[in-house]
């Protein structure tokens, strides 16, 4: 007999010093004493936001100031399949209180301690470890100096994410860029990942690789690699992100952008309609700065990508 799907809204609760809220799951429930998300069941009628503000209600005696939606998965428990929608909520009033006998905890993503968790929670404290700032290398255009100059810049500002993505650039230049980077990177303990297009011994020996749409549509299992993240520009590319495993998925172009100035372009209504249904955490690329961050938030971006601007 086939099972039907069980809708649920999840909240990720994210304090100003940026711990997140987990909650133990109460006896008399599947899994007992697991941690997990707040949340809960979709009633009918309800859309994902106006569940997950009754759950949480419910729940932690709170009211929702704002929930964006993040990561949509599946999983399948021997007791049940259910979608849960992801959403992050970043504020709300009253204090989370545990009204149904529940335990809750407060824990930064990079020291959850809290066992055992629930199965479909896991891929969740990797999602929250990505940063909300992707830096894609220029260094073609800028020159190698100048942009190691200001790539050690925003490393001390906190950058923890880069792609180095060099495009033309003479093998032998490229391998002597990747050393000095792969250097001040881990100097600065920030995560190199290499683009695709150039040979698979790079992202071997860094943290990871980026790989195109093309070469997407052509993998058949994830890299061996720590890191893996994947070019989309549809919702088929994304589906085939969170099917290969991948960690992030980048999408666009949301603007026009110097490097595609003929590609089609999303907007932010289309960005927010496949960002909506994404299995993978997304960033927002193409012609993009940190003022759109909060809009890019608002349209289920997990944070931004950018190439050009975060270099100025």
């Amino acid at each position: 007999m086939t099972r039907g799907i069980t809708e649920v809204a999840v909240g990720v609760l994210t304090r100003a010093d940026g711990a997140v809220l987990l909650a133990q799951r109460p006896p008399g429930k599947a899994y007992a004493g697991w941690w997990e998300f707040p949340g809960g069941k979709l009633e009918a009628g309800e859309s994902v936001e106006q569940a997950l503000a009754r759950e949480l209600h419910e729940e932690l005696g709170i009211t929702v100031r704002e929930a964006r939606p993040w990561v949509v998965r599946e999983h399948v428990y021997p007791h049940a399949h259910v979608r849960l929608s992801f959403l992050r909520v970043p504020t709300w009033s009253g204090e989370p209180r545990a009204r149904e006998g529940q335990a809750l905890a407060w824990r930064q993503a990079s020291h959850i301690d809290l066992a055992p968790l629930l199965p479909a929670t896991v891929p969740v404290i990797g999602w929250l470890r990505l940063p909300q700032c992707l830096a894609i290398s220029c260094a073609m255009e800028l020159g190698e100096e100048l942009f190691l100059q200001r790539l050690e810049a925003r490393l001390l500002r906190g950058l923890r994410l880069l792609q180095l993505r060099e495009p033309g650039m003479s093998a032998e230049r490229f391998d002597a860029l990747f050393h000095r980077v792969r250097e001040r990177c881990r100097h600065h303990g920030a995560q190199l990942i290499v683009n695709s297009v150039h040979p698979a011994s790079y992202a071997q020996a860094c943290d990871g690789v980026h790989m195109r749409a093309a070469e997407l549509r052509l993998c058949v299992s994830r890299p061996r690699l720590r890191i893996v993240g994947a070019s989309c520009h549809d919702a088929e590319e994304l589906a085939l992100a969170a099917r290969l495993g991948a960690d992030f998925a980048l999408l666009g172009p949301v603007k026009p952008t110097l490097t595609h100035p003929l590609a089609r372009t999303l907007g932010w209504p289309g960005f927010a309609r496949l960002a909506r249904g994404s299995g993978v955490p997304v960033y927002a690329l193409g012609g993009l700065d940190e003022r759109d961050a909060s809009q890019a938030m608002r349209a289920g971006a997990h944070g931004l990508a950018m190439m050009r601007s975060i270099w100025r």
